[in-house]
């Protein structure tokens, strides 16, 4: 009999175990509630957890989520968490060939020394003093953003005064960000690295009237109030096996290999279907809390789902014998590879990539960026591969979006990795493929994952890695005070379609869990 078959009602029953419905378990459970957690798959962490996917090889990796920016450390010092994040020393590095010769844009390594990078590849200093003005705008909106995200939703009027910066919020909230990039910088690379943080996992044009190039761009710029992404201490699944004990200690049941199929309710009280490998039952609480995408909640209680999302990433795991020497030999691997390096990533090449994408077609030329886990955090490898200097490579890939996958997954997935690798190659001394390890079997050490992957492996709608288009960080229409509200009085979104929703943040867990709360509390 499953451990949580004892107790008739619980005060909240959370339908999935991913990271934000542990925060929400958490935090609902050392308030003295009584929680219970429906995990559809034999483990928790959703998409931040960290496998070892290479058979006979000690590497755990981040599978599917691999940065830390958007995580709280209020969250964090709450929940007790014995997790930790370390920076990384270099920003980005961008190559490129210029007048024939190799060379590339180093972010990081101090101010002078990043001054120094721009000069060389721009000829001046115009471009870097933009970058520090336009980076230094971001900055004063981060501080100012980030620690609403934890409050009760403001207004678009209150969280515009918050920010009072008229031309922070026109460039952020108002116009295109291509139109900002565009007016503030000159040269083409540098151009391209600032719209990258508007396209993760979003397909949009620099100049879409809608905005969701906007909206990713804001997300990425307002984490921990600096904008910096961290590397998750032990791989992120250290940060959803934290949160499963703290969820346990204070008196959540976990139960993996339970599946949600239906959320019955009257607004007071709610009767969640489940099954498992040994037949079906049902769970009664006061809250529903449903850490899934919009399209699963509306599954669950028979509502008319919202339009589909779409995924456009390609995420790619690698583990290397040793780095790969580069063509610019003035950069040396291990810094380079230790922040984002970006490739094909120029603002016309993720112009034309788009516009062959949105075309039903293949990028050309692939645009993607790289970072090396392992060099910051050798944890994550074994201490044989450590001593042998073994390193980790993880891939994301822009501008490809589900429907380029929809004829074959298979075969698109292949065709894909094989040019997106050759856009590294381009960059590199040495081909890659001379510096990837084998496993067990003998099989070199790569995975590709496509939105077709991560729909079916984790039922992320069309592959979104946020569930839905992000939406912005003030009150939306019929979300409640903390933005996790639905039509049903007792069924709340705690997932990354919640607004605040989106990355690996524990926000949307926190405002749910803080909903109930309220409620329970009078």
């Amino acid at each position: 009999m499953p451990a949580h078959e004892g107790l008739r009602t619980y005060d909240a029953v959370i339908v999935g175990g991913g990271h934000n419905g542990l925060v929400a378990a958490a935090y609902l459970a050392r308030a003295g509630r009584s929680v219970l957690v429906l995990e559809r798959l034999d483990h928790t962490g959703g998409a931040a957890v960290s496998t070892r996917p290479f058979a006979g090889v000690d590497a755990r990796l981040s599978r599917y989520s691999y940065l830390v920016s958007l995580l709280p450390k209020k969250i964090v010092r709450d929940l007790g968490l014995d997790f930790r994040v370390r920076t990384r020393t270099v920003s980005s590095y961008t190559p490129v060939e210029r007048d024939g010769r190799p060379t590339g844009l180093l972010v990081g390594g101090g101010e002078r020394r990043t001054r120094e990078a721009f000069a060389r590849l721009t000829g001046g200093e115009r471009e870097y003093e933009a970058w520090q003005r336009f980076y230094g705008m971001t900055a004063r909106v981060a501080q100012r953003v980030f620690p609403t995200l934890t409050e009760p939703l403001p207004t678009r009027d209150e969280l515009r005064g918050r920010i009072d910066d008229e031309d922070a919020w026109r460039t952020l909230f108002e116009e295109p960000i291509g139109a900002a990039i565009e007016d503030r910088f000159s040269d083409d690379l540098v151009r391209g690295v600032v719209l990258t943080d508007a396209l993760i996992g979003t397909f949009a044009d620099a100049h879409d009237p809608a905005l969701p190039q906007n909206r990713c761009f804001l997300y990425h710029v307002i984490g921990g109030g600096t904008g910096a992404w961290d590397v998750p201490v032990g791989g992120m699944g250290a940060l959803t096996d934290a949160l499963a004990g703290a969820a346990r200690d204070a008196g959540a049941v976990l139960a993996t290999g339970h599946e949600a199929v239906r959320i019955d309710t009257d607004g007071r009280t709610a009767e969640i279907s489940y099954r498992t490998a040994d037949g079906e039952g049902v769970a009664t609480a006061r809250h529903v809390l449903v850490n899934a995408s919009p399209q699963e909640l509306a599954a669950l209680t028979g509502d008319e789902p919202p339009a589909a999302a779409e995924g456009a990433q390609l995420k790619v795991n690698m583990l290397l014998t040793r780095l790969p020497r580069l063509r610019d030999d003035s950069v040396d691997p291990h810094e380079a590879f230790a922040g984002t390096f970006h490739i094909a990533e120029g603002y016309e090449q993720l112009a034309t990539a788009h516009t062959q994408a949105a075309a039903g077609e293949l990028p050309a030329a692939p645009p993607s960026e790289i970072y090396c886990h392992s060099l910051t955090d050798p944890t994550i490898l074994g201490p044989d591969l450590v001593e042998q200097g073994y390193q980790t490579l993880t891939l994301f890939g822009l501008h490809t979006p589900a429907r380029l996958f929809d004829r074959d997954n298979d075969a698109v997935r292949e065709e894909l990795l094989k040019s997106t690798l050759a856009q590294l190659d381009t960059h590199l001394a040495e081909p890659l493929a001379d510096c990837l390890a084998t496993d067990a079997d003998g099989r070199p050490c790569i995975e590709a994952k496509t939105p077709l992957d991560l729909e079916r492996d984790l039922r992320l709608p069309g592959g979104n890695i946020f569930h839905r288009e992000l939406t912005w960080p003030y009150a939306q229409e019929d979300t409640g005070r903390w933005g996790v509200a639905t039509r049903h009085a007792n069924v709340l979104l705690c997932g990354a379609g919640a607004v605040r929703g989106g990355g690996v943040s524990g926000v949307p867990g926190h405002n749910a869990a803080m909903a109930v709360l309220e409620e329970l509390d009078g």
